[in-house]
């Protein structure tokens, strides 16, 4: 899908995602209320969780890696493989967990079962490159969970054959780690951490040559470095003929690298400054948005297709519930037993891309919108402080945001937008 399309101009990519987020947010008419933020800045929902939450991303690795590469290769790898979102109904059917918890189980048992620097080390760039469908299936505990029952000829007699959406994904992660490690193998380098170590001391150069006032040029060239080369980075899309950029994965590896050096810095690794990134959008923090009456659809234009996707939402009393403080953990199991989630809508790539975009947008707004808020909007009734508000990030906002969905059992059975045969989110 992304052949076709564009790059943005070098130096230009980060405010690319930005500005063409926003853009199609507007084109599609989708509207986002001042007083909507404003209701969930405000709410017992986001300030009672927020200080807990925000730095959440579900990246931490509690793994020993014998070297700094070794470690950005599993962290960049987690990152890369970071998408089957489309697919969280049918991998919790078949083994009781999601997307996000399948593709890091997947990449921890990789990282477990290979020997570093061997012939069997799944990791190094030819280990990538030689991967086969069947080692995925078995590295991801779906082996019996991959063949779909066809009718033959002879009635009552069916066949076992490969299929269904759990195939699908395991096609779809056998596919990244192959054209991954294609790409490193034509280019000459081990593994993925030694392209990524190559690029952060190309973003830190930049960073140094930068002249002052310049916001975060490192990022910029590292997520360039990896979108050209990676095509499971080349996260955009045409939609009514104009470009829509989302880069989720290329910044989301920054994000990870930065949480995990920031605070032991390493003079092996440059650590980018990514309180300044766009979210991270996926199809998590779109469909909570609007769950949450931030993101409003029944203005978007009908050609979309998208005022009905989440028929509930909008609903003032389902909404203050959502919006007040998590229900306790016996008022939200009482009489019932742990379900599934419930498959949500099937959007089209163009639907899709512009519920991302508009989250992107939307959380700028928040952020703004929060950084403008005045000494007497933050002094609260009940004495609580809510200075912080004009300190919150981006990437805290998409942490929050991400986590929260997980943390609220109401919140989880919310229903998320799905975009199936996508390795972007």
């Amino acid at each position: 899908m992304s052949s076709h399309i564009p790059l943005p101009p070098t130096g230009q990519y980060v405010q690319s995602v930005r500005d063409s987020c926003r853009s199609l947010r507007e084109r599609a008419n989708i509207t986002i209320r001042p007083e909507a933020i404003r209701r969930l800045l405000f709410s017992p929902s986001f300030t009672g969780t927020f200080a807990r939450l925000r730095a959440a991303h579900g990246m931490a690795l509690p793994l020993a890696f014998p070297s700094v590469r070794a470690e950005l290769s599993v962290l960049a790898l987690l990152s890369l493989l970071n998408f089957a979102s489309g697919y969280r109904a049918p991998l919790h059917a078949a083994t009781g967990r999601g997307a996000f918890d399948n593709i890091r189980a997947f990449v921890f048992g990789l990282y477990i079962s290979s020997s570093v620097g061997a012939e069997g080390d799944l990791l190094s760039a030819a280990g990538m490159q030689g991967i086969g469908d069947g080692k995925v299936a078995e590295l991801m505990n779906v082996a019996d969970k991959v063949h779909v029952d066809k009718p033959t000829s002879v009635p009552g007699v069916t066949m076992s054959e490969l299929g269904g959406p759990v195939w699908e994904v395991v096609q779809l992660v056998t596919k990244v780690m192959k054209e991954t490690g294609e790409v490193l193998v034509r280019n000459g380098y081990e593994d993925l951490g030694a392209f990524v170590l190559e690029a952060l001391k190309e973003g830190e150069k930049a960073r140094q040559k930068s002249p002052p006032g310049e916001v975060d040029p490192e990022c910029d060239v590292v997520i360039e470095r990896l979108v050209k080369a990676i095509p499971a980075f080349q996260d955009m899309a045409l939609v009514d003929g104009q470009p829509v950029y989302c880069f989720k994965k290329a910044m989301l590896t920054l994000h990870a690298i930065a949480l995990r050096y920031k605070d032991s810095p390493s003079a092996a690794v440059p650590v980018p400054r990514t309180d300044n990134l766009p979210i991270f959008s996926d199809n998590v923090i779109p469909s909570m948005l609007v769950h949450l009456g931030v993101i409003d659809l029944s203005t978007s234009t009908p050609s979309m297709g998208l005022r009905e996707i989440f028929p509930s939402a909008g609903n003032q009393e389902a909404l203050a519930l959502l919006l007040g403080a998590a229900p306790t953990p016996a008022e939200a199991t009482k009489g019932a037993k742990k379900q599934p989630p419930k498959e949500g809508p099937v959007l089209t790539t163009e639907q899709a891309f512009a519920l991302r975009a508009a989250a992107v947008d939307a959380c700028e707004l928040i952020v703004q919108y929060a950084h403008g808020l005045s000494d007497e909007e933050l002094r609260t009734e009940n004495g609580q402080e809510l200075g912080w508000m004009r300190a919150i990030t981006l990437p805290e906002l998409d942490a929050w945001i991400w986590a929260v969905a997980k943390d609220r059992a109401d919140y989880r059975g919310l229903e998320r937008f799905a975009l199936r045969n996508t390795t972007y989110f």
